[in-house]
């Protein structure tokens, strides 16, 4: 399910986060690593931090965004993805149901 879109700004990624609880607008702005493990982007929505995002590739070779989004809108964190979807088409933000562990 498609949460967001957002476009490429001047190196930051901008767009809109809409779920059935809230809209907001929000950044994804490039992070100085520090550590390996460190965020490479961190995402807000005016002066509030509210996610972060670590660069993925999938298994068919494809780079994407691996996002956490928290906040007190939300009953628990969000685990999405960001994904490229064509040159003059900006990015998605998708979001699916974890599965439940059998």
């Amino acid at each position: 399910m498609i949460i967001g879109n957002f476009k490429n700004l001047s190196g930051n990624l901008t767009g809109t986060i809409k779920t059935l609880t809230f809209k907001v607008e929000a950044i994804f702005e490039p992070l100085e690593k520090t550590k390996d493990t460190a965020p490479d982007y961190r995402v807000t929505t005016g002066d509030t931090e509210i996610g972060a995002a670590w660069k993925e590739r999938s298994e068919a070779g494809k780079d994407y965004l691996s996002v956490q989004l928290d906040g007190p809108a939300l009953p628990a964190p969000i685990k999405c993805a960001l994904f490229k979807i064509g040159a003059e088409h900006g990015y998605s933000l998708v979001w699916d149901r974890p599965r439940r562990r059998s």
